[in-house]
């Protein structure tokens, strides 16, 4: 049987096994190593072809690197279906890659030194080692991982070292493997690593291949005794701000919608980070060894083990679909790594958001292995310590308590936990000194969570600590979010941890359900801190003057705990908050308040964005629902809190102007009368302001244009508005298209006015028209006047949410007239630029179409809920148009990928569609022209 050439068979030392070994045994690897690559058949079929093709160097090249690439296609074959089989030992994955690329490196370095560059008689200086750096040194592969190497020489490279590297690198490649290189001596390693961190950490994970061991020997002694001793803060400062670049860089957020699960935060290159500090430190080569050390808790490594396990299966299961690197879990990738991962649909939740979940749970599992880790640093004074939080009102800690670490601990542990509510006194302590809590408390807290029982839940006194978190300190996002990744929230109130780490599979929400609860009372904090006075003058001023703070922390606390269950989510959540209430000890009233606002927290945001607030019953209905002035103080705060802590860019001066507007409406209604809130009283007023804008206008043609419009044309647009389309209208025939284009920053858009001969279908036409510029529509309303011209108004912004800037006008303005002349064919363009785009091709909403003739006093109210795309207003539009349905207002609002949008109509006799079965036809046309787009858009 051929030997193995000596590069790959020579035995270890005793000295080299100081180094990191590659990994060989069997039992750490996803299927057997012979299965893998077979290196002792490798090696002699490449012997036989060498010899057959004699010394011709690009034969012996070719030669090698066909052997080598059907070995590695084969390999990764047999791990690829080993690991399709067992998704989730991804640890046995990652070594097992390693194995494979180790295989393929030594045996292509072993045929150019043996075959290619033949040396037979060695100077000293001729040595030549090669050694694996970075991932590759640690033994962790994923399916498309970086091969990182080093070249070591005694003194400056010879040319046959040179030729060596060179012919090596050349079969790598030719194998399609994206390898880092470098070719440095010992001095070079030791001189660059003294300027570079980055070239410094990957020397920390040298670990030898092939060649030379004695000089890899010597790199990684002088290392340890000139670079790395006496240099372990510097270095661990330079992680830690590399670290936070990083995290910047990526968003900042853990709860990214789409994490890196590499470079995000709490994603590997976290855990890499702990693990370089640990090696540079305390000169470990596994984590395990760090339990020893009393740096991890037997648990915390378990945590750290399960972590580690499931991003490297996530990153490997993203490599093997891309095939590629590929580290951005994008929408379309979470839910084709949810289903390897073998995650199933749950009755009111789909796989991908349990697969997302638990991403989000190892991910704040990280962060808290990372605090742990390096508050153990700090106190064997290998890291500097943290300043302080709130240095300026910083206060002596109460007796049971120290300062350790400029950070809260505890004095006594046996005599804190004789006080089960000491569990919850911690975090009011904390806020109080405004003191970081320490990680050994922290680990003291976790370990006795069984403590929160239910005769602690039901303690009036647990309550009022809780409620005093809430309440008293100005900050209580976080006590709240401290309590939450320590599991204190969740044991205190049960009911509030299936939403933890819970992510909702649409662009809109920024955060995990857990997360933006936190965010809306972090919003509220805010504005009481008056942080907020100039953006949100209305909920600043009802804070001001006074409602039940109690009230609006619980509600805003309560009002997603319903999320990911079939029923209703408000409906869930105000049960539940019935359930839960009784253990605050609140007031009955309080309580009723809580619950009413869980029930209907989204009742505001609704009827602003959904409805048309021109028309009095809306306002009315409104009114009813809330009844009091103190609700509707209390549901407007909760409403711009829920709102704002969505996540950034969500709130704009369109949603605040709408709620505003609505505020003040309704609480005009309930102060002085519902009666006052009648189109007559409006149109009045609306025709007074204008008469006043127009007061230079020639008085006839004043009059007429008083004269020429109908009620609803009054209440719907402002007098800014009117005044523009007055000047459109003015000397108009009936050929003529009129247009203006203006931005409305209160309302962050661009306003578009028409003035045009009225005829069926225009507001589809115009619809059409402004989708095909990619204009998105936020409002409309269009009218016709009493001589015939429609006076359309729509609101729209650009792809990225803003109003059109100066320079894009003319040309929107340009194709806008095309279109409405019929020069450009709406349908048939909107069918080439209607599509989904990849990453957003998997979102899902079922269209719904519902009908209201109790909303309008003279309009049916048709609402189309379903998934967002460009042509969807025109679509909707052009159907209800064919049906003979002449549309007055179109109110649309969206919600990341889903889309509502509300049309007021009415029949060609100008009634309401009151007949069922109209409806239900109405109803299957809305539908079947979603499906057509939906189909369209995917095709």
């Amino acid at each position: 049987m051929t030997q193995l050439p000596e590069a790959l068979a020579a035995p270890v030392s005793d000295r080299a096994a100081l180094l990191p070994q590659p990994v060989v045994a069997s039992g750490a690897l996803l299927c057997p190593p012979e299965d893998i690559i077979d290196i002792a058949a490798l090696v002699r079929d490449l012997e036989a072809d060498c010899a057959a093709v004699s010394a011709d160097a690009m034969a012996l090249r070719s030669a090698a690197t066909k052997r080598l690439n059907a070995a590695a296609k084969a390999g990764r074959a047999v791990i690829g279906a080993a690991f399709e089989e067992q998704p989730l030992r991804a640890r046995e994955m990652v070594h097992a890659y390693a194995y494979l690329t180790d295989g393929l490196v030594n045996t292509a370095f072993w045929v150019a030194c043996r075959f290619l560059h033949p040396l037979h008689n060695p100077t000293t200086s001729e040595r030549l080692t090669l050694c694996a750096v970075g991932g590759y040194g640690r033994a962790e592969m994923s399916p498309q991982s970086d091969v990182d190497l080093l070249f070591l020489t005694p003194y400056k490279i010879t040319p046959w070292a040179e030729s060596v590297i060179e012919s090596t690198l050349y079969i790598l490649w030719d194998l399609h493997m994206k390898v880092g290189h470098a070719s440095r001596t010992v001095k070079d390693c030791l001189r660059l690593g003294k300027q570079d961190y980055t070239i410094r950490t990957a020397l920390i994970e040298l670990r030898y291949l092939a060649g030379d061991k004695e000089l890899s020997l010597q790199l990684h002694d002088r290392l340890h005794a000139e670079l790395f001793a006496g240099t372990g803060k510097d270095f661990i400062e330079a992680k830690l701000e590399e670290r936070s670049e990083r995290h910047r860089k990526q968003g900042g957020q853990r709860y990214m919608l789409e994490p890196n699960v590499k470079e995000g935060k709490g994603g590997l290159r976290d855990l890499q980070s702990l693990f370089w500090i640990a090696k540079y430190i305390h000169h470990v080569d596994k984590i395990e060894e760090l339990v020893p050390l009393g740096v991890f808790t037997p648990e915390e490594y378990w945590a750290f083990e399960q972590a580690e396990n499931f991003l490297w299966a996530v990153r490997a299961h993203l490599h093997l679909l891309a095939g590629r690197p590929a580290d951005q879990l994008t929408f379309d990738t979470q839910i084709e790594v949810a289903d390897r991962m073998g995650y199933a649909d749950s009755p009111g939740r789909r796989a991908v958001e349990h697969f997302m979940q638990d991403y989000f749970r190892h991910a704040t599992m990280v962060g808290e292995l990372t605090r742990i880790f390096l508050t153990a640093l700090e106190a064997d004074h290998a890291k500097r310590l943290p300043r302080l939080v709130g240095l300026l009102r910083r206060r002596k800690v109460k007796p049971g308590y120290e300062v350790r670490q400029n950070r809260l601990d505890v004095k006594d542990e046996k005599k804190f936990l004789s006080d089960k509510l000491n569990l919850l006194h911690i975090f009011e302590e904390a806020l109080r000194t405004g003191l970081l809590i320490h990680p050994d408390a922290m680990r003291l807290i976790t370990a006795n969570l069984d403590l929160i029982d239910d005769g602690m839940r039901s303690d009036p006194e647990a309550a009022r600590i809780f409620l005093d978190l809430l309440v008293k300190h100005g900050n209580p996002e976080r006590a709240l979010r401290r309590m939450n990744e320590l599991g204190v929230l969740s044991a205190f109130i049960p009911e509030f941890a299936p939403i933890v780490a819970m992510m909702q599979f649409n662009i809109y929400h920024h955060y995990t359900v857990d997360e933006h609860t936190i965010q809306c009372i972090s919003q509220l904090a805010q504005i009481e801190r008056e942080e907020l006075l100039e953006d949100l003058p209305v909920a600043s001023r009802i804070l001001k003057t006074g409602v039940n703070r109690k009230v609006l922390y619980l509600a805003l606390l309560f009002h997603d705990i319903g999320k990911g269950r079939e029923e209703d989510h408000s409906v869930l959540g105000a049960k539940i908050a019935r359930a839960v209430l009784p253990r605050f000890h609140l007031k009955p009233r309080e309580a009723e308040d809580v619950e009413w606002l869980v029930r209907y927290h989204l009742l505001m945001s609704d009827m602003a964005q959904k409805r048309d607030l021109s028309d009095p019953r809306t306002i009315r209905s409104f009114a009813r629902a809330v009844k009091t002035k103190k609700r509707l103080d209390l549901l407007t705060v909760l409403t711009v809190c829920d709102i704002r802590g969505v996540g950034p860019g969500t709130w704009n001066n369109w949603k605040a102007q709408l709620l505003r507007n609505l505020y003040r409406q309704t609480a005009d209604g309930l102060e002085n009368g519902l009666e006052d809130l009648n189109r007559d009283k409006q149109s009045a007023e609306a025709r007074r302001q204008l008469r006043e804008a127009l007061a230079h206008w020639d008085k006839a043609e004043l009059r007429a244009e008083l004269a020429r419009h109908y009620d609803p044309y009054w209440q719907g647009l402002s007098t800014a508005t009117q005044v523009i389309l007055a000047e459109l209208l003015q000397g108009i025939g009936t050929d003529d298209i009129r247009i203006d284009l203006t931005p409305d920053d209160d309302r962050d858009a661009t306003r578009v006015c028409f003035a045009l001969a009225d005829h069926p279908g225009i507001f589809a036409r115009l619809a059409g028209a402004l989708a095909l510029v990619g204009a998105n529509v936020v409002d409309a309303r269009t009218y016709t006047s009493k001589d015939g011209y429609a006076t359309p108004v729509f609101w729209v912004q650009d792809a990225d949410g803003n109003p059109y800037s100066a320079g894009k006008l003319d040309r929107l303005r340009a194709m806008i007239s095309k279109t409405l002349k019929g020069e450009v064919l709406a349908r048939a363009e909107l069918t080439k630029k209607d599509k989904f785009k990849k990453r957003e091709m998997n979102f899902r909403f079922p269209t719904t179409v519902s009908f209201d003739n109790e909303g309008s006093e003279i309009y049916t109210i048709i609402e189309v809920d379903t998934r967002d795309r460009p042509g969807l207003l025109y679509d909707l539009a052009r159907t209800l148009s064919e049906r003979n349905l002449q549309i007055s207002s179109a109110v649309i609002v969206t919600y990341g990928a889903q889309a509502v949008d509300t049309f007021y109509v009415k029949d060609m006799f100008g009634l309401k569609i009151h007949s069922e079965s109209k409806q239900k036809a109405l109803e299957a046309r809305l539908k079947e022209a979603v499906q057509a787009g939906t189909d369209r858009a995917n095709g």
